[in-house]
């Protein structure tokens, strides 16, 4: 009996599985992000205690119903600190992202089309960028700059274009030889209407799904960065500034660590799960 009829009947029901997980990774980190998001702009109301309302009789409070992720060494309530420190995150996840597009783009997209000086200019700066440590260049940015959510923006603006810069730049080459672009040359089209009508919206595909997984990247600075304490300074609720004042307490107060750091790997999950599900999805129009 031939096994052609049962593959050619197999393939669709793979296709519909793979269909299937790919709708449902891009939900979930939907769910999960737009959670966050939904949680951190209705902290006035969801949040049950002034995140910097301190009382000393409740100090190192474990769990309970009326604080059910225990207090810190100052009394103040962990569950409201982590729902108004969700504020400070996602918008270091994402203020954190934009710029660095912004001007990775920017930079990429004319580096690519013009070529030339620009080109080698714009890669041998790249090229030193590069040769450094992430998050060592990072700091020594923000140590300058001073301890700041500014500060933090400012470096992971100057850090993190180079890898936008390099996505585009690489898409921009290959796309302006393509067919339609010598169509658009051949019809009299300016070099600002080919570069930024026609090859940067195909070339951006894959910078928008780098966007999403930098997030989780940005995220983890951020926490880290404050962590050291150049980043969000107490007694701001944040995450990253959560973990480093509980860090002294872990033996004795697990859950002024446990609780923050668990914000942050659910969100960054999110972040991961929509950059897939977004990829998937992508991948299947294309």
């Amino acid at each position: 009996m031939s096994l052609s009829p049962l593959l050619a009947q197999a393939r669709p029901w793979r296709l519909r599985i793979s269909l299937g997980q790919g709708r449902l990774t891009l939900y979930g980190g939907l769910a999960i992000v737009f959670g966050w998001c939904l949680l951190a702009l209705c902290a006035p109301w969801v949040a049950p205690f002034d995140p910097l309302q301190q009382n000393a009789e409740l100090r190192l409070a474990a769990p309970s119903l009326a604080h059910p992720f225990g207090t810190d060494n100052f009394g103040r309530d962990i569950l409201s600190r982590v729902i108004w420190g969700a504020r400070i995150d996602l918008q270091m996840a994402l203020i954190g992202v934009i710029f660095p597009f912004l001007l990775g783009t920017s930079l990429g997209a004319l580096a690519g089309y013009i070529g030339g000086w620009l080109d080698n200019a714009c890669m041998r700066l790249v090229d030193i960028v590069l040769a450094f440590p992430f998050l060592v260049l990072m700091l020594a940015i923000m140590a300058i700059l001073g301890p700041g959510l500014s500060s933090f923006y400012i470096a992971m603006a100057l850090v993190g274009w180079v890898s936008y810069a390099r996505l585009i730049r690489s898409q921009i080459l290959v796309l302006k030889h393509s067919d339609f672009a010598l169509a658009a040359r051949s019809l009299g089209f300016g070099h600002r209407r080919i570069l930024f009508g026609h090859l940067l919206p195909n070339a951006l595909f894959g910078s928008v799904v780098f966007c999403m997984s930098d997030a989780v990247l940005v995220l983890l600075n951020g926490a880290a960065v404050s962590y050291l304490g150049l980043g969000v300074q107490p007694p701001t609720a944040e995450w990253g500034t959560m973990v480093a004042e509980g860090q002294s307490f872990i033996t004795s107060a697990w859950w002024i660590c446990t609780f923050p750091g668990l914000a942050v790997v659910t969100l960054a999950m999110g972040f991961s799960l929509l950059a897939d599900g977004v990829a998937d999805r992508l991948g299947d129009r294309s």
